[in-house]
């Protein structure tokens, strides 16, 4: 009897061995597969996007540094207006300026479900964020194009179409993704560092301000890094109110175009394997280089915060 419970122990443990030895098989494969969808995408952009340099002859730094786009045509010095430069210039513009203008107000939101009014805040702000993480994207363009470049053209004059107007669009689109994992990063910071503070002496402000938002840094710069890059590769919605001048913008309000805007407008209309649609997939491998660069960048800011 007791060599047959033996025998059943075994045979479980034996069953359980293989269970485990298949999870960890199967885990493998998926890890596996991950990193060659990635491999396979960095090629193929890569091998695409550097065609317009070794096969057309063109210059990378004049590609990166020169403000007219016209691939299409012939320049005054014989050659095709390969220039980049504008493109690069207005994703980098309204990137920045819709993290500057969306960060404090998710962090205002996000402190206010959870820091001020944790006990009503959450059941008013978290329906509204999650209808606006619901909204196309395309949504988001028309509201722009109806309503803020109107705004913009009648409080500063021109066209309405621009950065501006960008700006205040990618605003609106990356706020609930910047204050939903900021508050994820404020409820992760530990309750005993509250009381810490407050048996120290502190009032509530400077618990919040000094020992809860800096003990949250990582996770809030995770927030805008997740929102930056949804800015950064917004195509449609800055398409409709940015202008799609490929020009170099004389200020917020002119006509400008960003990476994705050139690529959505003109990918579908042009031959492959010829000088502009290599142009444009040059233009699809550095929007992929710099949201690498610029993810980079932020985590080791979010890094450094950590560790003080």
């Amino acid at each position: 009897m007791q060599e047959d419970q033996i025998r059943a122990a075994m045979l479980r443990k034996s069953r359980a061995a293989k269970i485990e030895q298949r999870g960890r098989a199967i885990s493998f494969a998926c890890i596996a597969l991950i990193v060659l969808v990635v491999i396979a995408i960095f090629y193929f952009v890569a091998s695409k996007g550097l065609a317009t340099f070794y096969h057309n002859g063109v210059n990378v730094w004049e590609f990166l540094s020169k403000k007219s786009w016209s691939p299409s045509t012939i320049g005054p010095h014989g050659k095709p207006e390969v220039g980049a430069l504008p493109m690069i210039v207005g994703s980098f513009s309204v990137t920045f300026l819709a993290a500057v203008v969306a960060t404090p107000f998710a962090i205002g939101a996000a402190l206010f479900m959870t820091e001020i009014a944790s006990n009503w805040g959450a059941k008013i702000l978290q329906p509204v964020i999650d209808l606006l993480v619901g909204i196309p994207s395309v949504v988001y363009g028309f509201i722009g194009l109806s309503v803020v470049v109107p705004a913009i053209r009648n409080v500063f004059g021109g066209t309405g179409f621009g950065i501006l107007a960008g700006t205040f669009v990618l605003f609106v689109m990356i706020l609930p993704t910047v204050t939903s994992m900021t508050v994820d990063a404020i409820h992760a910071v530990p309750s005993y560092y509250r009381s810490a503070s407050a048996a120290l002496g502190a009032t509530r402000w400077q618990t919040t301000s000094r020992v809860v938002l800096r003990a949250a840094v990582p996770g809030i710069l995770t927030g805008i890094v997740f929102g930056m890059a949804r800015a950064f590769g917004e195509a449609l919605a800055v398409q409709m109110v940015i202008g799609n001048a490929a020009m170099l913008p004389k200020n917020l309000i002119s006509p400008a175009s960003t990476l994705t805007s050139v690529l959505t407008s003109g990918i579908g209309n042009t031959v492959m394997g010829s000088l502009e649609n290599n142009a444009l997939w040059s233009l699809a491998l550095v929007l992929l280089l710099m949201s690498l660069v610029f993810n980079l960048v932020i985590r080791w800011i979010g890094g450094r915060g950590a560790l003080k």
